[in-house]
Formats: C-alpha cells, sequence, structure tokens
C-alpha cells in the first residue's frame, strides 16, 4: 500500500526554495518571457493582506524606459545630492548589533568581489551596479499608495517574498534593491508616475550567472533562540 504524503514533505520543497533563494546580482542575458513574468507576479499576488487589499503596484521598465531611468539614477547617485525618502528605512539611529550585522553583509558582498575595504571607488562602482538592475533581462519598479499604512508595507513584503520564491521554483534569480527608495522623485519623473506611487523598492530578475564571483556572496541568519521565545 502506497503510503500517503506527509507535512514533513510540502515543508521540505519549502525550506529547499527558501533556503536556496538568495541575491543575485550577476544575469545571464537570458531574456524571461512575459508570459512567465505574469505567471509569477500572479502567484506572489495569492499573499495575504489584510481586508484582501492587495496593496502595491508592480512596473517592468524596457527599453528606452529603463535606459533613462538607469541613466537619471546613476547620475543622481555620482551627484550625491540627497533627496528625501518616501520612507524610513533603517532605524535612527542604527542601533550597534544592527550595524553589526549591517557590516557583515557589506564584508559579505564586497569580499565575494575582492574589493578592498578601502577601495572607495571600487565600492561605489558595485553599488552604482543597483541602479542599473545588476543587467538583469527583468527590471521592475516596486510602489504602494500613498495613503497605506505600515500594515500595508508589510503585506506588500509577503507579496515579494512569494515573488522571490516564485521565481525560485522555476530556476529565475533575484534580487530586491532598497537602494531606489533614495530617489523616490527621480523614478516618479523619469516613468511619469503620480506623486502618490510611493516608490518602496527595485527587483532584479532573470537567470542567475552561476560563474560571477558577485553571487557567491552569502549572509547568515540569526539563530532562532534569539528572536522566538515561548511564553508560558
Amino acid at each position: 500500500m502506497t503510503k500517503p504524503l506527509t507535512m514533513p514533505v510540502a515543508q521540505d520543497v519549502f525550506e529547499t526554495l527558501a533556503q536556496a533563494r538568495h541575491s543575485v546580482r550577476a544575469f545571464l542575458p537570458r531574456p524571461v518571457p512575459l508570459a512567465l513574468l505574469e505567471r509569477l507576479l500572479a502567484a506572489a499576488r495569492l499573499a495575504p493582506s489584510g481586508a484582501n487589499l492587495q496593496p502595491g503596484r508592480f512596473w517592468a521598465v524596457e527599453g528606452a524606459v529603463r535606459e533613462r531611468l538607469s541613466a537619471a539614477l546613476c547620475q543622481a547617485w555620482r551627484d550625491q545630492v540627497p533627496e528625501a525618502e518616501d520612507y524610513g528605512y533603517f532605524p535612527r539611529p542604527m542601533p550597534l548589533a544592527l550595524r553589526k550585522r549591517q557590516v557583515a553583509a557589506a564584508q559579505a558582498l564586497y569580499g565575494a568581489l575582492g574589493v578592498a575595504r578601502g577601495d572607495g571607488a571600487g565600492r561605489a562602482a558595485q553599488f552604482e551596479r543597483n541602479y542599473r538592475f545588476f543587467d538583469a533581462p527583468v527590471a521592475l519598479i516596486v510602489t504602494i499608495d500613498r495613503g497605506f499604512g505600515a500594515g500595508g508595507f508589510m503585506d506588500l513584503g509577503m507579496c515579494l517574498h512569494g515573488l522571490m520564491l516564485a521565481a525560485q521554483s522555476q530556476g529565475l534569480a533575484s534580487c530586491a534593491i532598497g537602494a531606489l527608495a533614495s530617489y523616490p522623485q527621480v523614478v516618479r519623473d523619469a516613468l511619469g508616475l503620480q506623486a502618490s506611487e510611493v516608490v518602496v523598492c527595485g527587483m532584479a530578475l532573470g537567470w542567475e550567472d552561476a560563474g560571477a564571483p558577485v553571487n557567491r556572496t552569502r549572509t547568515e541568519r540569526e539563530a532562532l533562540e534569539r528572536y522566538f521565545t515561548v511564553l508560558r
């Protein structure tokens, strides 16, 4: 008699995807069919949301529009002119424990690239690649209506994670790009978006270049006992 599938098997499928997913910053020049992208977005939208409001919009930029956006973002980055962000991303001030994680993540990235700590030009060049979406075949801008509160961002975050895992399930890789939130008006101006569209992040998506050193970057996760407590 065939033994029925048990819950741990299903959990293994999710864990395999979750463990395989990592931020990829170098992609193969292989296009992603629009039908596949639409399928991934439809799957991501299955994420739960309060009152089923389904916050967030996704804008795929291509061709001349993408070139114009990336050129404007790179210029803003080089000019180092600060812009008012639509929302606060990091804690201010940054607690020491979180600062250590931030530093460790940077060390993992630049260490994989062989960029020395004192190599400001090398680090700046790598950071600027955020604004070119790491040359991925798919470049997405993610926005949310300005009327949403913090709960809307939470719901959108679940959708974004769903998108990245859906991509992983199809052999695709991704990288969320928070750096775009530093220049929300540049993004809105380049794309002709309304002021009501809060620029949350960007996302690069495509087929991973497994031979690229930058894609060897890995970051650690906190031990369970640091963030999980049972109260009795």
